[in-house]
């Protein structure tokens, strides 16, 4: 059986002759903004590999799967792909390990009052005895707790390396439940580091989240953005943080209410920020968060993964060959669930 396979991303020659190398069998289609696929090639697709480029369900009858480039679901929800049930699978588990350093490394940062040190290195200030004393001595991560809000493959391997600096782990999922590294019933591409054998973290489900908060010295959340995490963390569940609280966001805008984050950033309430996704991106030139003092601002690279092209083209292989044997596939999508 010949599938065909389509792909709207811009990936290097070098990756197709693999692809084609490995499937054979395969008959492989390339698109750029020059040169749109034909609708004979449309009509024909089996496996649509794509991001943001998401044609009409009614252009693709043939289809089977479209193989997303990315973690998240929430640019597909309320298209014609996703209300059609074709299968949707994601990018997950790819990027775990990098994202989960980029959270220790935002940790790290922020309890040594990077933010601030670099506000005085630009400054070409060099603070006082007293100003450093009062100003920049670190909040030490031994004995202190990390709630993660949303507990699959990088919350793990977020809470594998926390450990190693003797933080204590509380970790909120849906259900509070401890599953498999894998992650629940539906097969998952694994690279294999996030797995932890013996997870120390304590679960909670997401409605006793309020609990978590009060005792967390540094939030990180790295929830999907789903209908039931949209705007989860307001203004009342930032002030049951404990005072000088961190917040570390690399799931998505939308989740934390960036306005009440400023304005406890601002106020002292929370003692650093460090966000890499915002309710609008790219950030504007005259977003505030730029120069805002006690925040560590990066432009969405949490989870830019260092072997994405060999990673990525071992997960089409195979959600490629399950599709021409007919099993189950990889990273499938929970519709009910919005991830």
């Amino acid at each position: 059986m010949t599938l065909t396979y389509l792909c709207s991303l811009p990936l290097p020659d070098s990756w197709f002759d693999e692809l084609q190398k490995r499937m054979p069998q395969v008959a492989v289609h390339r698109m750029t903004p020059d040169t749109p696929p034909s609708a004979e090639v449309l009509a024909a697709v089996d496996l649509l590999h794509t991001s943001e480029w998401l044609p009409a369900s009614v252009d693709v009858p043939a289809l089977r799967l479209v193989q997303l480039d990315t973690s998240g679901v929430d640019h597909v929800r309320g298209t014609t792909l996703w209300e059609s049930g074709v299968p949707i699978a994601t990018l997950g588990g790819i990027a775990p390990v990098p994202m989960a350093e980029y959270a220790l490394m935002s940790i790290l940062e922020l309890s040594h009052r990077m933010p601030l040190i670099a506000r005085h290195r630009l400054d070409r200030s060099w603070p006082s005895n007293a100003e450093r004393l009062a100003s920049l001595t670190p909040r030490q991560l031994s004995g202190a707790t990390v709630g993660i809000v949303g507990y699959g493959r990088i919350g793990r391997e977020i809470s594998r390396l926390a450990t190693t600096f003797g933080m204590t782990v509380l970790g909120v999922s849906r259900s509070g439940a401890r599953v498999a590294a894998s992650g629940g019933t539906a097969e998952k591409f694994d690279t294999g580091r996030q797995t932890i054998d013996d997870d120390p973290a304590e679960l909670f489900p997401i409605d006793r989240l309020d609990e978590v908060l009060r005792r967390s010295d540094f939030l990180v959340v790295v929830v999907p953005l789903t209908e039931l995490t949209r705007g989860l963390i307001g203004p009342a569940q930032l002030d049951l943080l404990p005072h000088g609280a961190f917040v570390v966001n690399i799931a998505r805008g939308g989740i934390v209410d960036e306005r009440a984050l400023l304005e406890r950033l601002r106020d002292g309430r929370i003692g650093g920020v460090a966000l890499d996704v915002f309710d609008e991106e790219p950030l504007g030139t005259d977003s505030v968060w730029w120069t805002e003092p006690g925040a560590l601002i990066t432009p969405h690279v949490a989870g830019l993964a260092p072997q994405y092209h060999a990673q990525t083209l071992d997960l089409v292989v195979e959600n490629l060959t399950r599709l021409a044997e007919n099993r189950p596939l990889l990273n499938e999508v929970d519709r009910a669930a919005g991830y």
